[in-house]
């Protein structure tokens, strides 16, 4: 398949732009509806753009007729409450496909690292076109939480954290990268997350911004990261094994060295 790319993630696949002043904004997603919409972690859901506008964040491929991730519907009950954060999704000029603010409470890096997931952004998408990537817009102040990216879900080396002050913004091809939030709270965190598909627009928006990679990680400890490697693979086996019990199928990756 031959896609139109964005250059920017050519090769780190995620680009961290300049900060947004969060502080000058009201807090529009506390006055949203949200949805109990499970996600990776404890969450909840406020939608901004869906399907067809209804107040719900399914796939847009789950609904008749499918489709993929790209023309979504403003959910007008949400988005009257939140006009700035709909300018925010609209601002590069990019096919806005499902816009949402998710609401994470508090989990620890262990729990993020066994809810790693890749996205399926681009399912049902045009040959030709423009490959669909995700912002993650930090509202809410969490500057010891970061946001998870590893190209190999089981292998740390290859594993980037992003910390997530007050109007931290990240583009990521989430398609390509395993992600999750590790939140050390002790509030909920709130993001906006937008579905942009790749072109010309996002291309300039990114250069606006001055978006680049991330020179260093966040140091942590190496125990952590070796309790939190053998705690997922103790929790993915557990699940292979309940399923293969109930005669269902693990399509999950399987470790390597497993």
């Amino acid at each position: 398949m031959s896609y139109i790319t964005s250059p920017a993630f050519e090769k780190k696949g995620y680009v961290v732009l300049d900060a947004y002043d969060q502080a000058a904004d009201p807090q529009e997603w506390l006055n949203l509806q949200y949805v109990d919409w499970k996600s990776s972690g404890d969450t909840r859901w406020a939608p901004l753009a869906s399907a067809f506008g209804e107040m719900e964040c399914n796939g847009f491929w789950n609904h008749t007729p499918p489709r993929t991730d790209k023309d979504g519907v403003w959910v007008q009950a949400n988005v009257d409450k939140a006009p700035i954060l709909k300018a925010r999704a609209e601002e590069p000029g990019a096919n806005v496909g499902r816009c949402r603010v998710i609401e994470l409470q508090p989990n620890d890096y262990a729990g993020a690292i066994y809810n790693l997931h890749q996205d399926d952004n681009n399912r049902l998408n045009p040959d030709g076109t423009g490959w669909i990537v995700r912002s993650f817009f930090n509202l809410s102040d969490d500057p010891d939480s970061v946001l998870i990216l590893r190209e190999d879900r089981f292998d740390p080396e290859t594993e980037v954290r992003i910390p997530l002050p007050a109007g931290s913004q990240v583009v990521v091809d989430t398609q390509r990268f395993w992600h999750a939030v590790w939140h050390t709270g002790p509030l909920p965190r709130y993001s906006l997350i937008s579905s942009w598909t790749s072109g010309p627009e996002l291309d300039a928006y990114i250069q606006k911004y001055h978006g680049a990679s991330q020179p260093n990680n966040p140091p942590l400890d190496q125990a952590i990261i070796d309790d939190a490697q053998f705690q997922m693979k103790r929790r993915l086996a557990e699940r292979a094994a309940t399923l293969a019990a109930q005669g269902k199928k693990d399509h999950a990756p399987k470790d390597p060295e497993a």
